[in-house]
């Protein structure tokens, strides 16, 4: 299938996400598009709410980046056993850190606190496009747990091809 189609078909739930910097308002609303698209209900009702949960990919890009950067504009060298502390630090914070607005931030000073040669002053750098990059870690969160579903209900065989292919067909430009 196309991402591009996929894309274009929750478009709606991406404009919502981006409007309110969380995914949590959508998941009902996606939740019925993925079964509409072809997807059985019961592999939705399990993957959707579970990816929400457990995949918050947005947060923990997020995380790992916001915190090298952090180190490289405070110009503080960072080793290879900082870079993989950081980020298996930033794979266990990041899972609190996507259902409430601001909390991806606060997560972000305790992954962090783990490298102390990484000044938490320098969080200030971030604070400014903190809620830019809200919106963003949500619309990732969404897209990402969407494409899960339809690629998971394709490998375990509970995806109407047909269905997908005819609702995505008739999206147009």
């Amino acid at each position: 299938f196309s991402i591009i189609k996929l894309l274009q078909y929750i478009r709606e739930e991406i404009i919502l996400v981006l409007s309110l910097s969380s995914s949590d308002p959508v998941l009902p609303s996606l939740m019925k598009k993925l079964e509409k698209l072809g997807c059985s209900k019961a592999l939705v009702g399990l993957v959707t709410p579970t990816g929400y949960t457990f995949n918050p990919d947005g947060s923990c890009i997020y995380m790992a980046l916001a915190a090298v950067f952090v180190a490289q504009a405070t110009n503080t060298p960072l080793t290879a056993a900082d870079y993989v502390t950081l980020f298996f630090v930033a794979a266990l914070t990041h899972k609190g850190a996507s259902g409430v607005q601001g909390a991806a931030f606060i997560a972000l000073v305790g992954t962090l606190m783990v490298i102390p040669s990484i000044p938490v002053a320098g969080m200030a750098l971030i604070l400014g496009i903190d809620r830019f990059m809200s919106m963003c870690r949500a619309t990732v969160n969404v897209i990402s747990n969407a494409v899960a579903t339809v690629v998971d209900a394709r490998w375990e065989k509970e995806l109407d091809g047909e269905t997908l292919r005819a609702n995505l067909a008739a999206l147009t430009g």
